[in-house]
């Protein structure tokens, strides 16, 4: 179940390494991949599909905000994901989930809230008063 890629693609663009320790924000776009400390919050930029995944040696102490988020680490902080958020059997977080759809192993942990949030779905075009919208128009 979570041998597969970090996200959708598997792409890692940004390595944090378990070696490396960051004291302030990470701000990316694409994937990263953390095995290292980040002492502060993550977050994508841009409207990009985005991937975190937190290795088993990895810590975030200030949240996490991408499409997709993976945890088999420590994050002390909220996880927002508009799309899918796993989490590993080392999985620990100390916040509140919210995720578009949530996968979870036996053995993570979650100290906080888990809420689903769900994209606006489009309007369908054949609905019966964009179809009266279009006639008084034409």
């Amino acid at each position: 179940m979570f041998n597969r890629d970090s996200g959708p693609s598997g792409r890692v663009d940004m390595l944090i390494s378990a070696a490396a320790k960051i004291h302030g924000d990470v701000e990316f776009s694409g994937g990263l991949h953390i095995e290292g400390h980040v002492f502060g919050a993550v977050r994508a930029c841009g409207a990009a599909e985005s991937t975190v995944s937190v290795g088993a040696g990895g810590v975030i102490e200030q949240g996490v905000t991408a499409t997709h988020v993976v945890v088999n680490g420590i994050v002390r902080g909220d996880v927002q994901a508009t799309g899918k958020v796993a989490l590993g059997p080392n999985a620990r977080v100390l916040g509140n989930v919210q995720y578009g759809t949530i996968e979870s192993a036996a053995g993570a942990q979650i100290t906080g809230t888990l809420t689903q949030v769900k994209a606006p779905a489009p309007e369908p075009a054949d609905r019966p008063a964009a179809r009266a919208e279009q006639g008084a128009k034409g």
